[in-house]
């Protein structure tokens, strides 16, 4: 099993972004808080600070060394606060105004993995004048629509009638003016937790997700209590060590950095099909994140402190 070997947080007093007006915010405003107290347990300087409210002079007046970025989606994973702590010239947690704004977005996510040659699900644009049944054909009979800039599954509908792919559709929309249908892959989901250590960046235990509804969406992510999660994975070291190089070269290639997951899924004849990058993933009690790393031999307080000491942005 990986062990981290980890450093202390720096001194200094942190500000904690979380809750925010994205589709995330009640998860944000869990992952927040459950920062907050690890932070302040162990005698962290914390101000908690919800930007749906007002926050510019509150951030700016109070002194911050550092700021724990736990924004979920828009506003948080996009770019745009990484922007504005640059602007003001405060470190944060995650990766940088690029990397974030490329991670957020399905397809260009994509785009960079299909570039390096990484293997990444099939997928088209949808808009009000596609064919739906051309989709489905063209993508193997069945689809999953997404909305491109959200997360936590937020919005995805699976498909495998032109009828189904049109009511995705239009569910997508209500999150997202840009809408892709990728090719549904059948088989397990697992996800890869990356984290900077002091002996650099790292893939954790690997994590096989498995939900007792149609897929793996919002609810069995934070929801449910009947969703399994297998860790050990059940993969054969080998390919454990594979999915995990995997992992590292994906977050590498699209410039991410400090922490963060790559999640995938594999077919019955074992290929590999990168999913998505999540830049800020979540800090809940059903986060995959904290489960990794409990299982690499981080608690809670411990990977928000490696997180901090060795902050990206």
């Amino acid at each position: 099993m990986t062990k981290v070997n980890t450093q202390g947080h720096q001194a200094g007093k942190v500000a904690v972004l979380f809750g925010g007006k994205s589709a995330e915010r009640a998860v944000s405003l869990q992952s927040g808080q459950a920062v907050i107290d690890a932070l302040r347990s162990s005698g962290a300087d914390v101000l908690a600070i919800d930007t749906a409210e007002p926050f510019f002079d509150l951030l700016t007046s109070e002194n911050v060394s550092q700021v724990f970025i736990a924004l979920h989606g828009r506003g948080g994973e996009d770019g745009s606060i990484q922007g504005f702590l640059d602007t003001l010239g405060i470190p944060y947690t995650g990766s940088g105004v690029a990397a974030s704004a490329l991670a957020m977005n399905k397809v260009m996510t994509k785009q960079i993995w299909q570039g390096h040659g990484l293997p990444t699900a099939r997928y088209e644009l949808l808009d009000e004048d596609s064919h739906w049944a051309d989709v489905l054909q063209q993508l193997g009979g069945k689809v999953v629509i997404k909305p491109v800039l959200e997360g936590s599954s937020i919005g995805i509908t699976i498909a495998d009638s032109p009828e189904q792919v049109k009511a995705g559709f239009t569910l997508a929309r209500q999150f997202d003016r840009v809408v892709m249908a990728e090719q549904f892959i059948d088989g397990p989901e697992y996800t890869m937790s990356i984290l900077d250590t002091a002996d650099g960046l790292q893939a954790l235990p690997v994590i096989r997700m498995k939900s007792a509804g149609q897929f793996y969406d919002y609810d069995a992510k934070y929801e449910r209590d009947d969703t399994h999660y297998y860790l050990p994975s059940g993969l054969s070291d080998a390919d454990e060590q594979a999915i995990q190089d995997l992992a590292l070269q994906a977050f590498r290639v699209l410039g991410c950095a400090n922490w963060g997951r790559i999640d995938a899924m594999r077919d019955a004849d074992g290929s590999w099909y990168l999913l998505e990058a999540n830049t800020v993933p979540g800090l809940t009690s059903h986060s995959l994140v904290p489960m990794a790393a409990k299982a690499a031999g981080l608690d809670f307080p411990a990977l928000v402190h490696t997180i901090l000491a060795r902050h990206g942005g």
